[in-house]
């Protein structure tokens, strides 16, 4: 090899790296976890070519002069949307992951829903 082929090669290979360290971060590293407890305002089921589930919870203050907040998540597992459709009446506490970035098959938010606990 010569050492502009060499030279070649090895700038490939380190982007190629840092592209995958990116991607990595951004789309599949977890950067947060919460519980966030309220109750489901809507919840369905969306999407041109990957269907995926979305929602939206209500979270209340407990504070004297704080509004209501509304969190917007998105949820990959079929069993936690089934639990979660037959609790929506419920108040219930949704752990989440936090993403940097979003997938098309993982749904719009950059919140997934890992498990849920109804109150």
């Amino acid at each position: 090899m010569t050492t502009k082929s060499k030279v070649i090669t090895w700038i490939t290979v380190i982007i190629l790296v840092l592209l995958g360290g990116f991607a990595y971060f951004k789309f599949w590293f977890v950067y947060a976890t919460a519980d966030n407890t309220g109750t489901i305002n809507y919840f369905k089921k969306e999407g041109y070519l990957f269907k995926t589930y979305e929602g939206k919870m209500i979270q209340t203050g407990t504070m004297a002069g704080m509004k209501s907040y509304e969190f917007k998540f998105s949820v990959e597992d079929e069993k936690v949307a089934q639990q979660i459709r037959d609790n929506a009446n419920h108040e219930m506490t949704l752990i989440t992951k936090q993403y940097l970035g979003t997938l098309p098959w993982r749904g719009d938010s950059r919140y997934v829903v890992d498990s849920i606990v109804v109150r």
